[in-house]
């Protein structure tokens, strides 16, 4: 039911996934969902589970690797740009538009962790989008920031942004830092907690061997100037549902809760008892993904 699939961004960038066709009898074209993962993440990390059961369910599927990280092409390697994501995000709902296998006028989106910032921003400015799910999403770059980052560090944040902008300006490669520490907890990285490390760093390995564990300085940088949560009031009449993790303190549940509350209807939340990584996992996707299902299958047959 999976077939590997890419297609050519509106500047000639290749991105590389997959498509799923929907378990069901008929042989036309079918709703679609169109997915990609969080910050440095690919599509090995548990998309598939859920671009599964979503099939399962009587829904086609394209699953891609964000540009410049995993199968996917693309430069600087590593490069994290929010807005250059959304666009891709909007090109990948082009490109399917004009399958065989795909009713254009069925597109639903899902994205999760920063893709879930992701795609609060394209349901709110695409009228294309006719479902969209938000599983623990980034909200606010900033304020996010200030709560992974010490305030007796962030002003020496704000001095290795600067300086790598004068390299760069001055001809030199991008800088790059860690996604999750790898050794010790005080390392400088992206993602500095510690269910960052076991989740990256751990058995996922296994699964996800093309990520790299490391990222640009300057996606850093963009990650603390991105607001996505701005969108949110905008996203109506377009069904949302966003699922959130009450526990999560990468993507802080208080926040998200608090941004939920600014969507209009119609909207559903999910919160399940859990961290972050969690939700992809275990007894939260057993909970999460068939809810996700019907909030689909609902608002797209």
């Amino acid at each position: 039911m999976r077939e590997d699939i890419e297609f050519r961004t509106e500047d000639g960038v290749t991105l590389r996934g997959w498509h799923y066709r929907p378990q069901t009898d008929g042989d036309g074209r079918a709703p679609l969902v169109v997915m990609s993962h969080g910050f440095s993440a690919t599509k090995e990390m548990y998309l598939d589970d859920f671009a599964e059961h979503f099939a399962a369910g009587g829904l086609g599927v394209l699953v891609y690797d964000n540009r410049n990280i995993g199968a996917s092409d693309g430069g600087p390697r590593g490069e994290l740009d929010p807005w250059q994501q959304i666009r891709d995000y909007r090109t990948a709902i082009t490109w399917a538009q004009t399958q065989p296998w795909t009713d254009p006028a069925r597109i639903g989106i899902w994205g999760s962790s920063y893709s879930g910032g992701h795609v609060l921003v394209v349901a709110a400015l695409d009228r294309r989008v006719k479902a969209v799910v938000s599983q623990v999403p980034l909200v606010s770059g900033l304020a996010n920031a200030r709560r992974l980052i010490r305030a007796d560090a962030f002003a020496g944040l704000r001095q290795m942004f600067d300086a790598d902008r004068a390299a760069r300006y001055d001809g030199k490669d991008p800088a790059m830092i860690q996604v999750a520490w790898s050794e010790q907890p005080d390392e400088p990285c992206a993602l500095p907690t510690e269910d960052s490390h076991d989740f990256f760093l751990g058995p996922i390995l296994e699964r996800a061997t093309t990520w790299q564990n490391e990222v640009t300085l300057r996606s850093v940088e963009m990650f603390t100037e991105y607001e996505p949560g701005a969108y949110i009031g905008q996203i109506a009449p377009t069904p949302l549902m966003m699922v959130v993790a009450a526990q999560d303190h990468l993507t802080v549940a208080d926040l998200t809760l608090e941004y939920y509350e600014r969507a209009r209807h119609p909207k559903e939340l999910l919160v399940l008892p859990v961290g972050h990584f969690d939700a992809y996992t275990g007894e939260s996707f057993q909970r999460s993904a068939p809810a996700q299902l019907r909030w689909f299958q609902q608002h797209l047959t």
